[in-house]
């Protein structure tokens, strides 16, 4: 088995409960851990053979591109995407993260973590 992560991975999208969220947008980060058997990449140097990250970055991108009212909901439809486009993937976790989220505190970021297993 090996893993491969996805760190810090930038967008703007308009998440969130409020009405103004869905107006104004806000800033987001991106995390994503896949795990699978790279063992067959390993050895043939092959992309063919591996879980490409250009392909999760594009579902990352194209799912946060799709309003949410919950992070919930977005990292489930990221890890189900890549359930559904990539068979050799055995787990996901993915982090969603609000940066500067609309609280009455100073807060950095919101973050959850969805992990799936096939």
């Amino acid at each position: 088995m090996g893993k491969v992560r996805l760190n810090n991975i930038r967008l703007y999208a308009y998440h969130g409960c409020l009405e103004e969220e869905a107006k104004i947008g806000s800033d987001y980060r991106v995390d994503m851990v896949v795990e699978a058997d790279l063992s067959a990449s390993a050895h043939s140097d092959s992309l063919a053979d591996t879980v490409d990250y250009v392909h999760l970055t594009k579902i990352i991108k194209e799912e946060m591109a799709e309003r949410s009212k919950l992070l919930e909901h977005v990292a489930e439809r990221i890890n189900q995407r890549i359930f559904d486009e990539l068979p050799a993937v055995n787990e996901t976790t993915v982090s969603v993260s609000k940066l500067n989220p609309p609280l009455n505190a100073d807060c950095k970021a919101v973050t959850i973590e969805l992990t799936k297993n096939r």
